[in-house]
């Protein structure tokens, strides 16, 4: 097999290219342009514009496509799309959670709002968008930073055979770009020198329709040269980055790690803890057998010089058990300290590894396996070989948006199906305004001499002119057009219905419908129905797209940020721009002072990412608060609630006095509750007085009961003076408070 070098790698570069720029691309690619023509009102080529003009007729035309395609566009791009990470084991649901935070700074970082809405752009105009996910390796000082970006649809080339909307079956897929040099060595400045001598590419092909000399609209491919920093033309050169699959061989390897010395240090002192209570009892165990000995001694059943030998054969069997016991404790610490470690590497690591004897050692199984990375190949020119590189993810970063997909590369937009219509419209307007030209601007027939000519074109459309002819002759005869086809009214307006049934946006969503509901119910009911297709797109296409996206994220994110960072996160809320602070990968130490493991190990957390359904949907939220306000009004919600969900100043405020009064009415109510249950207590009492017949003159317990009754009244008269001065106090300063919240309120409404 022949050496692959890099002159031949840049060559097959441009051989794919030439592949995969085949006829059908070209037609995909004619077809794709002439809609977005279409969406920025490039409508009409130069021939129809000329022979329009040669006829008398306008060249104008009503642009019923652009709003369509921007009200589609906003409802799929309203909010920012959320990603939400689900752990696998139960140690991954914190990191799992970080995730989030990790994929929301990163998508504003690289402003993904702002791209969102391009990448659908591109997707309802030229039939499908692209995301690309790679890293900015000189951001953040060198550390660098995962972003989110955004390739032209032209400049993507797709393996022709694949059958999977999502591209992942490709063999290859390719961007080719025409780049001015000068911006190309900017981009890749460890490189200018090569760049510098590749000769200048083809010219570029336009595949619009329309004239770009005469053109409104300015597009790429108008651009044939640049302009560098010594104010000279700049060439347009060809830039290739191939993005193809290969399987590496990888194992995931199980490796036993020991306690290292200084571990097994502090194991040795916990183990001695334990062992100075087992030598404790050994000693309590030698002393009961000397005095069994001794006793035995003295008893004649041994002899002392036997004893002796029995007592010193003890000792040392009890030292012996010791030292038994002392290993064994150290021996059972030893293996609960040692843990069995999971780890992933390429087989030319493995290899590597495998010469160290200790790792060799400790290796419990090792599971080979192949899986899928992505090769990255770039060059320039036809055979300028730049760099090769291999991302370690198994996912193409490029992931499109297909929005009409037909079983292939070649995406349907949704301008296409409205050209029709379009042009249909814009025939109809032309000859109804001409018509009325010819109306209000007469032409005439009259004999030749009998009249002035340049007067006649001067002034015969001149209201009240004075026109004369020559004596002998015919005067000049009006020719007068056919009336307007009503026929020309009900196309027009059949039209712009049929437009709107094509695409499934009728005018209510426009806002341009006289009936539009006013409930919160009626607008749903609107948002439902005239919305479905919108949502069914989204459901099957743009959301599986943005869950893939996801998670080539999350690969290419725990891959690059496997060291200790924070993220600083700002989240609006409350109208308030609050800072939340993620950190990810903080180092564990021991006693030691040595690295023993990770918080929040970002890199080798187990967890799976998903989209949350509707999250980019719109929320109409005038309606949402009309129908929180039925809800009030039904008595389901609170006014607490019912002010949390406004966008009233200083609410929060507001809430917390309401809670104040609502605790001292509670405190109140209690209050109230004791007087009654003392008034409960000294009737009573009354009670029990009469009942048993005892008069307040009957003996000292019953003037100790009237003792206690008239100290209960006593109180109970005090204890309701003060509440009745308290709650008045309180009274007023709630009035205060309800009459200065209703002025910042009014003067919220006025401003």
């Amino acid at each position: 097999m022949a050496r692959t070098t890099k002159k031949s790698k840049a060559q097959i570069n441009k051989q794919i290219w030439d592949k995969a720029n085949n006829s059908l691309r070209q037609r995909w690619q004619t077809v794709s342009q002439k809609g977005y023509d279409f969406y920025l009102n490039e409508q009409l080529t130069k021939d129809e514009m000329t022979m329009l003009e040669e006829s008398g007729m306008p060249t104008f035309t009503i642009n019923r496509i652009t709003p369509i395609i921007e009200i589609m566009k906003y409802f799929v791009t309203a909010n920012n799309p959320k990603w939400k990470a689900v752990g696998a084991t139960g140690d991954d649901v914190d990191v799992a959670q970080v995730h989030s935070d990790v994929a929301d700074y990163c998508w504003y970082l690289s402003n993904g709002k702002s791209l969102y809405s391009q990448v659908v752009l591109d997707s309802l105009t030229k039939g499908v968008g692209y995301f690309l996910v790679d890293v900015d390796k000189d951001a953040d000082r060198g550390m660098g930073e995962v972003r989110f970006n955004r390739v032209d649809p032209y400049d993507v080339f797709v393996d022709p055979s694949s059958r999977d909307f999502l591209f992942r079956d490709a063999s290859f897929i390719q961007i080719r770009k025409n780049i001015s040099r000068g911006r190309l060595i900017n981009m890749l400045p460890q490189f200018q020198t090569k760049i510098k001598k590749v000769t200048k590419g083809s010219d570029v092909v336009s595949y619009s329709q329309r004239d770009a000399e005469f053109t409104d609209s300015i597009q790429p491919e108008d651009l044939t040269y640049g302009v560098n920093m010594d104010a000279e033309d700049d060439d347009i050169i060809p830039y290739y980055e191939t993005y193809s699959k290969k399987k590496f061989k990888y194992r995931n390897v199980y490796i036993k790690i020991e306690p290292d010395d200084s571990e097994l240090l502090l194991l040795k002192e916990q183990v001695q803890e334990q062992l100075e209570i087992f030598k404790q009892e050994i000693e309590v165990q030698l002393i009961e057998k000397q005095i069994q000995i001794e006793q035995q001694v003295q008893e004649g059943e041994i002899i002392p010089e036997r004893a002796k030998l029995m007592i010193e054969n003890s000792q040392k069997m009890a030292a012996q058990g010791i030292q038994e016991k002392e290993m064994e404790l150290i021996s059972e610490a030893r293996s609960d300290a040692t843990i069995i470690k999971e780890q992933v590497m390429s087989e030319s690591q493995y290899l590597e590894f495998e010469k160290d004897k200790n790792f060799k050692k400790n290796i419990v199984d090792s599971i080979e396996f192949y899986e899928n990375r992505i090769v990255k190949c770039c060059s320039v020119g036809d055979d300028t070989f730049l760099f090769e590189q291999t991302i370690p993810i198994s996912e193409y970063p490029i992931v499109p948006i297909p929005y009409m997909y037909t079983g292939t590369p070649f995406a349907m937009s949704a301008v296409t199906p409205l050209i029709g219509k379009q042009q249909e419209i814009n025939k109809a307007h032309q000859i109804m305004l001409h018509n009325a030209n010819l109306s209000s601007n007469l032409r005439w027939m009259y004999e030749e001499g009998s009249v002035p000519e340049d007067e006649w074109e001067k002034y015969s459309s001149a209201p009240g002119a004075l026109l004369k002819y020559r004596p002998g002759f015919s005067p000049p005869t009006p020719i007068q057009p056919a009336p307007i086809n009503n026929a020309f009214f009900t196309v027009v307006q059949q039209g712009k219905t049929d437009a709107e049934y094509i695409s499934g946006v009728p005018s209510a969503m426009m806002g341009f419908s006289q009936d539009q509901a006013e409930t919160y119910r009626g607008l749903l009911a609107n948002d439902e129905f005239g919305t479905r297709r919108l949502k069914a797109w989204m459901n099957s296409i743009v959301e599986p797209s943005l869950e893939h996206i996801g998670r080539i994220f999350k690969m290419m994110a725990q891959k690059h940020y496997n060291i200790e960072k924070v993220f600083r996160i700002v989240q609006p809320e409350a109208n308030n721009q609050e800072e939340k602070e993620v950190r990810i990968n903080v180092n564990l130490y021991n006693d030691y002072g040595k690295a023993i493991g990770k918080y929040k190990d970002y890199a080798s957390a187990r967890f799976d990412v998903r989209i949350i359904a509707g999250a980019t949907l719109p929320l109409n939220r005038w309606a949402l608060l009309e129908e929180y306000f039925r809800w009030y009004q039904a008595g389901l919600i609170d006014d607490v609630a019912m002010l949390a969900e406004t966008d009233i100043r200083n609410k929060d405020k507001i809430v917390e006095r309401k809670s104040m009064l609502s605790q001292m009415q509670g405190q109140l109510e209690s209050i109230q509750g004791l007087i009654k249950e003392k008034d409960g207590t000294i009737e009573t009492l009354q009670r029990q007085l009469v009942q048993a017949g005892i008069k307040m003159k009957v003996g000292d317990a019953g003037n100790e009961i009237r003792k206690d009754v008239l100290e209960t009244e006593s109180q109970q008269k005090l204890l309701r003076g003060m509440l009745k001065v308290e709650f008045q106090k309180m009274k007023e300063q709630m009035q205060s408070d309800i009459k200065s919240t209703k002025k910042d309120i009014n003067k919220n409404e006025q401003s």
